[in-house]
């Protein structure tokens, strides 16, 4: 027992002296925290300029551009009389909608000859742009109800009944989770966990690949013969640093006041069969790959696109059947859904089960792998001592 805390202690010591990896280890899950959490701290966009041609010049089209000032969403940057260079003004304006309102607006309105008010939205950024055009729907459909409740009430019809003859029945959308449609919540979390997946992945590349370059595992053979301790001494440091590392994240959704308050025992449960996942396919890599830089290449290529492929910002059901094939051997799919399902959507921990038994079958099947790769190579190192 004393000699596997004395291996503890040694692993460690390789760690901490190796600045690099320490530095990106403690380093990188802080500065991405803090840096992503000041980016997305706002939560929600607001203020997003738009471009208003006003060719009525009326009552009616006033109170259209007054309602889009009003609108927390909309900042309208210019107010134009005509189309002349129409489309360098929305780029030098940066506009991301620019609402045409026809000449004989008004006019047309009350007359009932159906006028048309045009918008033309800017795509190049897909979030801008649905948060803008769905604020200007928003705006034009109160406006479009004001006015026909208007001419009801013109036409004699009764304050009760103005309400059931403008629409034949009521909707109602109700938001749950994220009601706020907070991209901080939504966000930032997730790719918290894929920082915690990279530095994981990089850190364990070089656990085995060191000591073979170093010539260090013959040594590291002689004090541990036992294949399951071995492993074990190269994953426990890991696994007691990512729980620093978790309550680091755990702190920071306090500073950035993050409502993560429910499951948070099961999550932190599931967090470290995730942290143990990963640690095997880091492992693994580490002793088939004796080579720290080809190690750290390959699992940086499985890291990388990871938080893409994970399904938590684009749909997995709308990947390719071979994409969802590679998504599902990656831990952090697995555990961004269970995050999903248990802190945004307050589940319960049984419907995190298939999450849980995913992680659970890539971690054993690499697992093995590792214990039968590492018995080869420990008797590789035994001939040679």
């Amino acid at each position: 027992m004393q000699n596997f805390f004395s291996l503890l202690k040694r692993e460690f010591q390789l760690f901490w002296k190796n600045k690099v990896l320490r530095i990106l280890f403690i380093g990188a899950p802080i500065l991405y925290g803090v840096l992503l959490g000041y980016v997305y701290g706002k939560g929600k966009v607001t203020d997003l300029p738009i471009l208003v041609v006003d060719q009525d010049r009326s009552e009616l089209s006033s109170k259209a551009i007054q309602m889009f000032e009003d609108n927390e969403v909309l900042s309208v940057s210019s107010v134009l009389y005509d189309q002349n260079n129409l489309s360098q003004l929305a780029i030098q304006k940066d506009a991301t909608c620019v609402v045409i309102i026809p000449k004989d607006f008004e006019k047309m309105t009350l007359t009932k000859k159906y006028p048309e008010i045009t918008t033309i939205v800017n795509t190049s950024n897909v979030l801008t742009a649905n948060y803008a055009s769905t604020a200007i729907q928003i705006c034009l459909g109160t406006l479009k109800a004001g006015v026909q409740i208007e001419t009801l009430r013109k036409q004699g019809v009764p304050e009760n009944l103005l309400a059931s003859q403008y629409e034949p029945f009521k909707t109602t959308f109700i938001k749950k989770y994220n009601r706020s449609t907070n991209y901080m919540y939504f966000l930032w979390p997730g790719v918290l966990a894929t920082v915690l997946q990279q530095v994981l992945l990089l850190g364990l590349a070089l656990s085995f690949a060191s000591e073979f370059e170093n010539g260090t595992f013959k040594e590291l053979v002689k004090k541990c013969p036992s294949v399951l301790k071995m492993l074990a001494v190269k994953i426990i440091p890991y696994l007691i640093m990512s729980f620093g590392v978790w309550i680091i994240y755990w702190l920071f959704t306090l500073w950035f006041r993050l409502p993560f308050y429910e499951n948070l025992a099961a999550l932190t449960f599931i967090a470290g069969i995730f942290v143990l996942a990963a640690s095997f396919i880091g492992i693994l890599v580490s002793i088939v790959v004796p080579n720290q830089l080809k190690a750290t290449e390959i699992l940086m290529v499985i890291a990388t696109p990871s938080f893409i492929l994970s399904g938590f910002t684009w749909p997995l059901s709308q990947m390719p059947q071979a994409i969802q094939a590679i998504a599902n051997i990656i831990p952090l799919t697995h555990f961004l859904k269970a995050f999903r399902i248990l802190i945004i959507e307050n589940g319960t921990f049984s419907q995190t089960t298939a999450s849980i038994r995913n992680m659970i079958i890539i971690g054993l099947i690499c697992g093995i792998a590792s214990y039968i790769a590492l018995y080869f190579k420990k008797k590789e190192a035994l001939k040679e001592i």
